[in-house]
């Protein structure tokens, strides 16, 4: 670890040199504090300043430096630089999260967890923004701020409550797979290294002769899975808040390094409009028999943030940081985030956030148009602002970074393309009946003990419909635990 203020004299913000940091200025020994002391008064506001607004979601992060290294030949699929040669590398950084909780929540909680990874590529920074399951609760955006609503502060009572929690998951059947998920063994991780990644949405891959793929990426640790039970988790939150952020930080300093072997899964374009079901609907998974994984790489995290603050607090991601060869899909939860994203970090952060050390690029220099505002720091001196300019100034390259996709039809508000198998129950009930014995049982268990806490039945008896239909037992069994919680 490095440290830059070893030697010489104590400063203010502007240089001067400190004479007194123990004693403020007085009116005499006993008198009143003086206005006059900027000293003191640096310090304070200073101190009144020194945290931004937390992220709405993913506020409770820790985050990592390491490299991603490419193992195979992905050329036919996508011109990315970055993915260009077996053996190249790419520095990363990657920031671990919980969703749900504030700043200030502990780790070891029943939460997805968020898995974003920035690219520090040649072309530009390319930030892939997943999470530690492939699915999500919702596939349209527009229900995004309500579902969050759901998982806030009651404006009234102040606390998380169950009834808003599921009068909404009940109201939604498309939460039922992740529901799943979230209950099951892997919804508390017990550490950051010891669980998977994926890209969670639809991407889509172009190579160089322009022909472009859907890509779906994983990341599989190699640390192996290990997840905590609702007791163990429970124990270690009162023990320990910090527990995931410290688990990284002391494995990296032991050279205990994590790895993830990087897969992907590749889809034709052509194939997307009949595959079976909507092949960019976030809460559904492409099945392996279909869609075979494809080894690409290995992302190892080998270096710790020096200032928790200013390299994971003010980290910013957002899946609009894209570089040639990659782009969006039509998933319609990517395209909201395409601008919700850019935007919080705007409003969190600052519209320069990304000249921070750790957002801005390291491979290559950023050169936009962009000036003045909150963090500026002059850098263009006095380069024209416009584009084109008679000055030598930046300029448009031509060249797509992506392949455009072909749409058609009229304007307005409409639900998804109908797929021969499209339904929001189908993967809920495979994934239940892929889990052990024992699983299930604790699977039920979670869910009976959450549901349970619900004040309305009539809540309660939609949410354990929408189990029965993805599976009968797997509802049967619900209802039973928790007719037997409520007595």
């Amino acid at each position: 670890m490095t440290d830059q203020f070893t030697a010489g004299p104590l400063t203010t913000e502007a240089g001067a040199p400190v004479a007194d940091n123990q004693n403020s200025q007085t009116a005499g020994a006993g008198g009143p504090v003086l206005i006059q002391d900027q000293l003191l008064i640096e310090k304070l506001a200073h101190f009144n300043r020194e945290r931004i607004p937390e992220r709405v979601v993913h506020a409770r992060g820790a985050g990592a430096y390491g490299t991603f290294t490419v193992t195979a030949d992905v050329t036919r699929y996508t011109r990315a630089k970055f993915l260009s040669g077996i053996g190249k590398e790419t520095e990363v950084f990657l920031r671990f999260s919980t969703v749900a909780g504030s700043l200030g929540a502990a780790d070891a909680v029943r939460d997805p967890r968020g898995f974003a990874v920035k690219f520090y590529t040649e072309e530009g920074n390319y930030d892939l923004v997943g999470n530690n399951t492939p699915v999500f609760f919702i596939k349209d955006p527009l229900k995004f701020p309500d579902f969050i609503h759901t998982q806030k502060r009651d404006p009234y009572t102040g606390s998380q409550e169950p009834d808003n929690v599921w009068d909404f998951w009940s109201l939604s059947p498309e939460s039922t797979h992740q529901v799943t998920w979230l209950f099951g063994d892997r919804g508390i991780p017990a550490s950051y290294r010891h669980m998977d990644g994926f890209g969670s949405h639809t991407f889509q891959w172009t190579n160089a002769e322009g022909e472009a793929f859907w890509v779906k990426y994983h990341f599989k640790t190699e640390q192996g899975i290990r997840n905590l039970t609702q007791a163990e988790a429970d124990a270690l939150a009162g023990k320990d808040p910090d527990s995931h952020q410290r688990d990284l930080r002391e494995a990296i300093e032991r050279g205990e390094y994590p790895v993830w072997t990087v897969q992907v899964q590749l889809m034709p374009v052509a194939e997307a409009a009949g595959y079976r079901f909507n092949p960019f609907d976030l809460t559904k998974v492409w099945p392996n028999e279909d869609y075979p994984r494809i080894t690409i790489g290995r992302l190892e995290l080998n270096r710790n943030p020096e200032n928790i603050f200013a390299e994971v607090e003010q980290s910013v991601f957002s899946p609009h940081h894209l570089v040639p060869g990659i782009g969006p899909s039509p998933d319609k939860m990517l395209q909201g985030r395409l601008f919700a994203y850019g935007d919080a970090h705007r409003y969190r952060v600052g519209v320069n956030a990304d000249q921070l050390p750790v957002n801005r690029p390291h491979a290559t220099e950023a050169r936009s148009h962009g000036r003045d505002g909150l963090l500026y720091d002059g850098r263009h001196r006095g380069a024209k602002n416009y584009e084109p300019n008679s000055f030598g100034g930046p300029f448009q390259t031509g060249a797509a970074l992506w392949t455009g996709t072909e749409v058609g039809g009229v304007t307005g508000t409409h639900a998804a393309p109908a797929h021969a198998e499209d339904d929001d129950f189908v993967q809920a009930g495979m994934l239940y009946r892929l889990m052990p014995e024992e699983e299930k049982e604790r699977l039920i268990e979670n869910l009976a003990g959450s549901l349970s806490q619900v004040s309305r039945e009539d809540i309660i008896d939609r949410a354990i419909a929408n189990f029965r239909r993805a599976d009968e037992n797997y509802g049967k069994r619900l209802e039973a635990a928790v007719q037997a919680l409520r007595g």
